[in-house]
């Protein structure tokens, strides 16, 4: 069964930085990608970065390229999220979302974006609060 686990969210000032950890279980790691994702309130769940886990191939979104960076460390495999520069537009829930590497590569080729609809697995969330 695959299991994620995210942790790192918090309170942060803009202009500030966090780190959000995803920790991965239950599948063969080579094989898959993880995403990570945000929902605020009142919107959709936006797909940010994207990752395959042994390929080293990375996505982002646009609104979070150049600011965010996404890293794998297969010996702890886990997939953080590094945040910086951040802004009160990047409170959300964030989310992790884990599936095999081909299905969430075909998808992002398909539609140019990180869709929720690529992974089947995913984490609980993780509240990150952005505010002065």
């Amino acid at each position: 069964e695959v299991q994620l686990v995210e942790s790192g969210g918090g309170l942060v000032r803009p202009g500030g930085s966090l780190r959000l950890a995803c920790v991965a279980s239950g599948f063969t790691f080579d094989d898959y990608a993880i995403g990570w994702f945000r929902q605020a309130p009142g919107k959709e769940r936006e797909g940010i970065s994207s990752t395959g886990l042994n390929d080293g191939s990375t996505v982002y979104a646009d609104s979070v390229r150049g600011r965010f960076t996404i890293s794998v460390d297969n010996a702890k495999n886990t997939v953080y999220l590094q945040m910086n520069a951040m802004k009160p537009e990047d409170a959300a829930v964030y989310y992790c979302a884990a599936d095999q590497l081909l299905t969430v590569a075909a998808a992002i080729a398909r539609s140019g974006a990180i869709k929720s609809h690529a992974f089947r697995s995913w984490g609980q969330g993780t509240q990150v609060t952005v505010s002065s």
